[in-house]
Parts: C-alpha cells; structure tokens; sequence
C-alpha cells in the first residue's frame, strides 16, 4: 500500500488518454471512470503530438487542461511524460524528425539525444509538477520513461531522466513500468526509483518476479491489460469479461495497487496508430494498428459502459479507498459494494440516425497536387518522407527509365509502406512491403510511384524506421535522378473538386451530412478499398477495405447543426456511387 497524507491508500487508476478523445469528452470519460470506482487516471505524453518540428512546441495547453478536468471529477492522476511511450502510437511517441536523425542512438546517453530530451521535459514537465498534490493538485506519481527494459539496459540515460524529473520540480514518487521478466526487470529498473509491472494474467507469478527484485516495494501493476488492440488485416482482439475480472480480483487479494490499461481506449485520429512486429523478439512481419483503439475496454470508444465496466465496478466497490481531499471523492471509502456511495455513469450523447450521405463532388488527388503538394525536390536518390519534412501522408516519387531498352524488372528497395506504381501515366501495380514483386517496365519510360506511410513501429528493435523508399532499380541498375512531391494531409481544405464523379484514382470525394444537432455516429464505407474521412476538416483516421474494423467513429463535438462536410481520399477505387454509410453502431470485427 502507499501513504496519502499520512493514510494508507491502494492506487485504483485507469488509463485514458487525453490525446485519444475530443476535450469536449474529457469530463464525461472522466466522471465514467469515477463511476467504475477509481480513483486515479493515468496518461502518457506524446512527444511527437506535441514538438512535430523541431523547436515547435503545441496543445501542450490540452494536458494541463486535464489534468484540471480530472480533479474536477474527483480523480487523482498518474502521468507518463516518456520520452518514450510506446502506447501503440505512431513511432511510440518519439518525433520522426528526431528518430530519423538520430537513429540507434535514440533511448540513450547520447548527448544530442539527450539535448532534444531536455529541451522537450523544460517545457512539459513544469505543466506536470504545478498538478502535483505537494502542490495542492491531483498528480501522484510520475513515470521514467516506459518498458525500458524490453529495449535497452542505458543506466545512464535512465538515471539521466529521473535526476532531470526532479531537477525540474517533480516531488512526487518517480517509478518506472516493465514486464516480469528478470531481463527487463534489469534492464529497465533504477536503484531508489519505485519498480512497478505490466502483465495481463496469472498476477501471483508476476508479482513474485517483481519481489525477486524489489522485497520492499509496493506492489504494483502498472499496465494490466484487460483488453488489447488490433493490426489492419488480422482477427478482433477481445477478451472475456470474466476473465478479466477474475484477473483482477486475484491481483487486487494480493494487496497491490493497479493501473487498468485501457479503461477508456478511444481513438487513433489522424495518423495517429502506430505499428507493431510480429514474433517473440518484436522483430518479424510488420503490423499496421488501427484506427480504433477500442481496446476490448470497460468503458468503450464512445465512451458507454460495456459488460467489463460492471464486473470490475463490483470488485473496485470492494477494495477501493477514495483520497481525502479530492473534489469529488467519496470520505471513508466506497464499502458495501456498487450501491456504496458511487455515482452512476453520466449519460451519453445522442445517435445520429442511420442513413446515406452521397459524396457528389470528386477530384483526382493528381489534379489536387498543385493545392496540397509541397515544392518537388530533386535529388539522386529518393528522399525519405523525413527528408522532406513529412511526418505522415503521401510523397509522388518520378523517375525516369533509360531507354531504349527491353521489360526489365523494376524493383523497389525498402518500401515503407505502400505504392501505386505507374509508367507513362497508367497505374500497372499496387505494392506493398514485404511484397515488392519486380514488375517488367521497358525504356524508355517514366516511372512514378505515390507512396503512402502507415504507423511507424512503436515497440522494440526496430523502433524509428524512417517512410517513404530507399532505392528503385532496373535490373541490377540502380535509377537516379528522382523529382518527389511531398503530399500532406493534414489540411485538405484547399482541395479543388468539381461537380460529377471524377473516375480516375486515387482520388477525394466530397459529400454533405446533415444532422438536427450534434451526435456520436459511425461512418462505414462499404465497397471502398483504402483511404482517409475527414468531417468539418478534421481527419477521423485510416480506413481500409482488409478490415477488421469496419467504422470509423464519428465523435459528437465534430458535429454541429445543419451541413456538416465529409471528404474522402479514396486511393484504390470508389464505388459506382461514391457514398458513406452512417450506421447506429460500431462494427470492429
């Protein structure tokens, strides 16, 4: 158990992260989790949300805003500022910029690195240390880095961070969070600094390699993962409600403290979804995460109370014990079950109603360059995405083939992650990593390939992988001379459609939704292949015919009355009647 002013108290926390849902969403999300019985919420910090240039620093306002909201709710909070986060997020939260100019050298005591690293805690960890309960405010504890163990075993650096937490204000217990493996345990603990587990079953082993390595410290998991998430192209990830509980009945008997990862998933907007590796080493096929992160979680991605939520609300009622002092809590505890003193879960917005919206405008994304691409670069090779000063989107790559001369094969090097291939303006093939087949081209001819990221892997050896293509050859002869056009997505606002549907792919297509007010909603796009929605300006996240995940959640504060525009880019092929479908629910595999 820990002490909170001078009593014990078991920490009841639950993941929600600020950046997954709308700020709109922030105190129904938070009062849910209250609801459940906790008593704490835990986030990360994304590095890369928050400098995506170098020396740009933004939204910093959206975490001190939270952590406001949380105390409000009657929350205590704990915050994982990183560097490194991991969180199924796109490059594990490191900027690509950084990653791509630093390498390996990443997530240790290099100097440059830890210059970058500095530079970003000056300016994230005073908004965390102003929380802090030493304070008056609801933050209790605070992260070292994260799951350090499974990448490296710098003592240095670690210690580094931790001096560098507290040089800056942070008086609250530091810890950090590995697996229960002895390696990890290693590899990612500092002497002084509170050690705390991640695991998702059988607690009584994990907490037994835990005291191998700490007898004194309290235990603690700090990730106990109750659901999981999912990779485009692979099964639905859904854990038993029961079991889960049963789980953390186990773990709660034991007298530790926990962390629900997730209590509240939410959602992967954007670009936002990183990737993972397949394998035991996290370093096999690469795996592209969803736009859903749903997780399997008691409190779902719109934010409704699932049958996880309930079984875990009976238990938490049982070893709760809410903090004095905090706006919100309950005094003495929260006995005799879930009618003991907990408020009920606040109520949801409302559903738009099921229906069509036909996209009657279109656009080539070829005739949108002009008004979307960056200046061309010309260079000898291909420039990565970084390179060009691009964290996500698509970059057109053109080249020309040497001729006359007979179909060779055309190969390209190091493609991260997909390409529409085409010579002298038809499309001849879509290639993907891992699956660059050769395709005959003869000479002359111009080659171009349209390249589009998905998320950077976030886990492991193979951290910071930079976007975009290493090389392209004919036979064995390497092309040079390469024109490319950066292609942003972030803004599409300036995208010049005209009326009737433009046949040509890839391509935008444009609609309007009308709503009598603003509501939760759910966007499918049956017979679509690959691609992006946009509503009122702001990208939802990937979709992608392969599935599982069918919709895209639509979050109400996006909406307002009356016309609410919808964009998609459509890389593969649109349908004959480019439409988007608005369903009651969420169909995630």
């Amino acid at each position: 158990m820990f002490l909170l002013d001078g009593a014990e108290f078991r920490v009841l926390s639950g993941a929600a992260h600020y950046f997954r849902t709308r700020p709109e969403q922030w105190p129904h999300r938070l009062r849910t989790l209250r609801a459940m019985g906790l008593n704490t919420v835990e986030t990360y910090v994304p590095w890369n949300l928050h400098e995506p240039r170098p020396g740009e620093l933004r939204r910093l306002a959206e975490l001190d805003a939270f952590l406001s909201a949380a105390a409000e709710a009657g929350l205590l909070a704990i915050v994982r500022p990183g560097p490194y986060i991991c969180a199924e997020w796109d490059n594990g939260g490191l900027p690509s910029w950084l990653t791509a100019a630093l390498g390996r050298r990443v997530r240790t005591r290099d100097p440059e690195y830890l210059d970058r690293v500095d530079r970003f805690f000056d300016a994230v960890v005073p908004v965390v240390a102003r929380h802090q309960v030493t304070r008056g405010g609801n933050v209790i504890m605070v992260q070292v880095e994260n799951e350090y163990g499974s990448y490296g075993s710098d003592a240095v650096y670690l210690r580094h961070l931790a001096e560098g937490l507290v040089a800056r204000g942070v008086e609250v217990p530091l810890f950090t969070s590995d697996g229960p493996e002895d390696h990890m345990l290693t590899g990612g603990s500092i002497p002084g600094v509170l050690a705390t587990v991640n695991f998702g079953s059988r607690p009584e082993e994990a907490f037994a390699a835990l005291r191998r390595h700490r007898p004194a410290d309290p235990l603690f998991c700090m990730e106990f993962w109750n659901g999981w998430f999912d990779h485009w192209g692979r099964e639905h990830t859904v854990r038993d409600a029961a079991d889960a509980a049963d789980t953390l009945e186990r773990l709660l008997a034991l007298g530790a403290s926990v962390n629900l990862y997730m209590a509240h998933g939410g959602t992967n907007f954007g670009t936002a979804a990183g990737a993972n590796r397949a394998g035991e080493l996290a370093d096999g096929e690469y795996r592209p995460v969803v736009t859903s992160y749903d997780y399997d979680a008691p409190i779902d991605e719109r934010g409704a109370p699932t049958e996880k939520f309930w079984r875990f609300r009976e238990i938490l009622t049982r070893y709760g014990a809410a903090p004095a002092g905090v706006p919100g809590a309950v005094p003495g505890g929260l006995p005799g079950g879930v009618s003991g003193g907990l408020p009920e879960p606040p109520p949801l917005p409302p559903v738009l109603p099921a229906g069509r919206v036909a996209l009657t405008e279109s656009v080539s994304l070829f005739d949108a360059l002009p008004a979307l691409a960056g200046p061309p670069v010309t260079s000898g090779t291909p420039p990565t995405f970084e390179e060009l000063g691009l964290d996500h989107g698509l970059v057109l790559y053109r080249l020309a083939v040497p001729g006359p001369r007979q179909p060779y094969p055309l190969a390209v090097d190091g493609l991260r992650d997909r390409a529409h291939l085409y010579v002298d303006g038809e499309r001849v093939a879509v290639l993907e990593r891992g699956r660059e087949h050769p395709v005959p081209v003869p000479g002359p001819a111009t080659v171009e390939l349209l390249v589009e990221s998905m998320g950077r892997t976030g886990y492991g050896p193979l951290l910071g992988e930079t976007k975009g293509v290493a090389a392209v050859r004919h036979e064995r002869q390497y092309l040079h001379g390469v024109t490319a056009w950066p292609i942003p997505l972030d803004d599409v606002s300036a995208v010049p459609y005209g009326t009737g549907a433009d046949r040509r792919c890839p391509a935008f297509h444009r609609g309007v939704l009308e709503a009598a007010e603003p509501a939760d909603g759910f966007l499918a796009l049956p017979g679509w292949g690959k691609g992006y929605v946009w509503v009122n300006g702001f990208c939802l996240g990937r979709y992608w015919e392969r599935g599982p995940q069918r919709t895209l959640y639509l979050p109400a504060p996006l909406l307002r009355a009356g016309e609410n525009e919808i964009t998609v880019l459509e890389l593969d092929g649109a349908p004959d009647a480019p439409a988007v479908e608005v369903r009651p629910g969420p169909e995630l595999g």
